[in-house]
């Protein structure tokens, strides 16, 4: 796989010569090898994190005045410039990974190298690292990559096992004999995956369900950019979602609160968080606006 790091060329492609046993007419198999770029992933979550802030942030403070919670000025709150001078170091992080990335000075990789050494260089600033936090932390890192390598062998292993078998083309045959195209097509899949969301963790969903359905939506032309978006907004409402809202089942154990009065006292956020999914998935220039000014080969 190579990453072409032109301006109008950062996509991942596959430079392998063609297999004589791949039908490159279908359409489903050649959906399989449109990779969306992981820069411009990154780029295309700019807008709807913002988008996310600035509801719930809303939503709070409607919340908040209806139920008079208690608020305003208080003389314990520190000074603004001086709190941001210090938090600089660490808030630049997030500017270095993207701007490495969205530049094209760095692969994602590369990029990744870079900013653990800007967070050593952070870290050494606020006087925090030790040896035992650094031994901790390379720990963690084997742990999560692990999974992660995890969850992709396991999803390379379904797809591998949906094309023999023929899944995808049952879907698509499926698929079009009910009319689900397009957009119709992408929100059932976000049906879908709230339904799995709110009752499988994060990882089963992903690999269950994205090796089978995400093919024939990148067949009918949905941006796999915009797609991955939509996907890991969805996967991430789930996390809140009762009956099985893993976020909220931590929050429960940590504050000593009864999971189903919290889940209900959630209830407003949850909704908002599904109408700005349905926002994303209605209208991809929200996802899809900076990865185009960037550069980055969209739709």
């Amino acid at each position: 796989m190579t990453l072409l790091r032109g301006r109008h060329h950062r996509r991942l492609v596959d430079d392998r010569p063609d297999h004589p046993a791949l039908d490159h007419h279908d359409p489903l198999r050649r959906a399989d090898r449109r990779l969306a770029s992981v820069a411009a992933l990154f780029t295309a979550g700019i807008v709807p994190g913002i988008l996310l802030a600035l509801a719930l942030l809303v939503l709070n403070s409607v919340l908040a005045r209806i139920g008079n919670h208690p608020g305003g000025a208080s003389p314990d709150l520190p000074h603004f410039w001086p709190s941001l001078k210090r938090a600089a170091p660490a808030l630049l992080l997030p500017v270095v990974i993207l701007g490495s990335l969205v530049l094209g000075l760095a692969t994602p990789t590369e990029g990744s190298a870079i900013a653990v050494l800007f967070a050593l260089i952070a870290g050494h600033f606020y006087n925090g690292l030790s040896r035992k936090m650094l031994v901790e932390a390379l720990e963690t890192t084997a742990r999560m990559t692990g999974t992660i390598f995890i969850i992709l062998a396991a999803i390379s292993v379904l797809g591998f096992l949906a094309g023999q078998m023929g899944w995808s083309e049952a879907l698509a045959d499926w698929v079009g004999s009910i009319g689900l195209t397009g957009n119709r097509y992408l929100f059932f899949l976000i049906a879908i995956d709230l339904v799995a969301g709110m009752f499988m963790d994060t990882p089963v969903p992903m690999t269950l369900l994205i090796p089978l359905f995400v093919p024939q939506a990148v067949a009918q032309g949905i941006d796999p950019v915009h797609l991955g978006i939509v996907l890991c907004f969805n996967l991430f409402v789930g996390l809140i979602t009762p009956p099985l809202g893993k976020c909220l089942v931590v929050v429960a154990a940590l504050t000593d609160l009864n999971y189903w009065r919290l889940a209900y006292a959630e209830l407003p956020f949850i909704a908002v968080q599904i109408l700005l999914l349905l926002a994303l998935g209605y209208w991809p220039e929200l996802s899809l606006v900076l990865p185009r000014l960037a550069g980055f080969s969209v739709n």
